[in-house]
Parts: C-alpha cells; structure tokens; sequence
C-alpha cells in the first residue's frame, strides 16, 4: 500500500471503532506489523511492512490492534481479545500469516544441507539448523554472512568465537 494512504485509513478505523482518541504513527519495527502501547494510547505500524502490504492486509494490522486497544492490555491474544478482533472485521489471529511479504533478515545463516535462515540481529551464540536437528549439532552448524558477505566466528564476535570452540565442533 502507498505509505502516505497508511495512517489515514488508520486512523478512519480508529475513530469508526471507538479509539479516535489514541495516536497513530509508524516505528522502525522489522518483523512484527503493529504494537498498542496502552500507556500511552498510542498505535504504531511497521514502516517497512506497511509498505510492503496491500490494502487489506493494512486493514487487518490495523484492526488487530485495535482489538488490543479496545479490550485492555490484560487480555492479549485471548478469546476476549480473538472475539473482538472478529467482532472489528480482522480475522482474530495472533501472528501475521508466513505467507505475508516480510523484511528479510541482513544475517543470513546456512547449513551444510544448503537450508537458511535470517536474522535482523547479530548472532550472539552458534547455532545448528532446526530442520536437520532438533537440538544443537555441530554437523549441522550454521555458518554466517552479513548483507551477502561470509562472516567468520571472530568477525561476529569474540564471545561467539569463545562459545563456538567450547562446542567442540
């Protein structure tokens, strides 16, 4: 959806729904598409997902805080808050679906097998792949690279570093 379009439809939902009283801006969030701060009355939606997001997408971000606002920072995703949620239109679900655009991660990890994850953060402590192994194994090892470039332990830290040679790799 085009960014400048965001906030006032949000903002239309808001006051159709009761909480034309609270605020509503972005935040430089990554992975999660919105956030209801109940101390301060305030909404903020993901920049960088909002504008991956198509119109109805936008809305159910929306809604779904909305929920939040309307039913108390006590329920969170409960069946009070899920009701709600339904009750505003939004599908009542907790997290944002895997099939929803998202920001990939600038650390990028690779097992042996080829499989990847990403990150937004630094590794702080090796780790394996969780669909060759369930719990930590060395054979299946991630290695790390920055923005497409291969990264050492010693490059991701000094504790890294440590952490790994007590794994016995």
């Amino acid at each position: 959806m085009n960014l400048p379009d965001v906030l006032p439809l949000a903002r239309l939902l808001m006051e159709e729904h009761g909480v034309g009283d609270w605020s509503v801006c972005f935040d430089r969030a990554r992975r999660r598409a919105g956030q209801t701060d109940h101390s301060r009355k305030r909404i903020t939606l993901s920049r960088q997902l909002m504008a991956l997001y198509d119109e109805s997408q936008v809305r159910e971000t929306v809604l779904h805080e909305i929920a939040h606002a309307r039913v108390g920072a006590a329920h969170g995703h409960d069946s009070v808050w899920r009701a709600e949620a339904r009750r505003l239109g939004a599908s009542g679900e907790r997290l944002v679906s895997s099939q929803m655009p998202r920001v990939p991660g600038r650390w990028v990890g690779t097992c042996p097998a080829g499989h990847t994850v990403d990150r937004m953060c630094r590794p702080t402590r090796p780790s394996s792949c969780s669909r060759c192994a369930p719990d930590f194994s060395p054979e299946h090892l991630l290695s790390w690279s920055y923005d497409g470039v291969p990264v050492s332990p010693q490059q991701i830290g000094p504790a890294y570093a440590r952490a790994l040679a007590g794994a016995s790799v």
